[in-house]
């Protein structure tokens, strides 16, 4: 059983960029149901099909698989809702632990979430200078949310 364990935070500056590896997604979403996303991504190279179940906590059941490039495309075009989720990702070690930050652009743009992959949901670790608060439990801030709800359409009091 795939289970992914997943933080999120908002970030306050780039300096993650230093040093850091990046791919640039697209993903949209077949299905954006609470109990059952299905999810299209490509990096450029390769194309991906995830099935997530409901989130618990920063807890969730997640089955990804790779799919050919061509066959993501066209679902991506014919199958998924719009907009689709264009990003940046940017992979990050920080003392010892991954982190993956996500430039969005396109109806996104400006929005930038940090995001690290835990073994346990209680599992301690340090907090990049680069992050700012924690929004994992913010359903706004789920790529399938952002969707229906594109940041740029959100009031920005800050």
């Amino acid at each position: 059983m795939g289970k992914e364990i997943e933080r999120k935070f908002l970030v306050k500056n780039h300096s993650y960029r230093d040093g850091a590896s990046c791919k640039t997604y697209r993903q949209g979403y077949i299905s954006t149901h609470p109990a059952r996303v299905i999810r299209v991504r490509t990096d450029g190279e390769k194309g991906y099909l995830a099935v997530k179940g409901p989130s618990h906590g920063a807890v969730r059941l997640e089955y990804e698989y790779e799919i050919p490039l061509s066959d993501a495309e066209d679902m991506l075009t014919m199958m998924c809702e719009k907009p689709l989720i264009e990003k940046r990702r940017y992979t990050v070690v920080f003392e010892g632990m991954t982190w993956e930050v996500d430039e969005f652009f396109g109806e996104n743009q400006r929005l930038c979430i940090a995001e690290i992959e835990l073994e346990q949901e209680d599992q301690s670790f340090p907090l990049p200078p680069w992050v700012d608060r924690e929004v994992t439990h913010d359903p706004r801030y789920y790529n399938a949310n952002l969707v229906k709800a594109p940041y740029k359409n959100w009031r920005h009091e800050e």
